[in-house]
């Protein structure tokens, strides 16, 4: 797989205002491991390596644990997150594969018990800004580092 092309490059305005979106995100006051939690899981769903690679290593760099990181993927199947976290899940699920969940008002309603309505629209920002990323990423084939190879124990 070749990148197709480098969107920084290629319309500095249009990459300028993705970061303006992702810059408001990182100052919303929403908590790092929510940030974390919803970058990795909309890019666990929407196949994009770049960004999964990314935001693993930048979850393991704030201290998440390698179980809750690894888990994300079958969430629903593991105890490994707290009702806040299940909730948010829930809610990155359902708006990121928005045209086959209609974003159900079951999630929503988990969600509001757990969010304040300030919250939900910071989170669902959060959760798109991730979805336009992984939609640049995947499109232009950006490609993730290649980590040195470890050797098996």
């Amino acid at each position: 797989m070749h990148t197709r092309l480098n969107i920084a490059k290629a319309s500095p305005e249009a990459y300028k205002a993705v970061v303006a979106l992702e810059n408001y995100v990182q100052t919303s006051g929403l908590e790092r491991r929510f940030i974390h939690l919803i970058k990795l899981r909309a890019s666990q769903i929407n196949g994009c390596a770049y960004c999964v690679d990314m935001h693993v290593k930048e979850s393991r760099h704030d201290g998440l644990s390698e179980q809750w990181i690894n888990l994300m993927c079958v969430w629903r199947e593991s105890p490994v997150y707290d009702a806040r976290e299940r909730a948010l899940l829930g809610w990155v699920d359902a708006v990121t594969k928005i045209a086959e969940t209609g974003a159900p008002d079951a999630d929503f309603e988990v969600l509001k018990q757990h969010f304040s309505e300030e919250e939900i629209v910071k989170i669902t920002v959060a959760i798109s800004t991730i979805n336009v990323w992984n939609r640049l990423a995947v499109g232009f084939r950006s490609q993730h580092p290649v980590d040195a190879a470890s050797k098996a124990a």
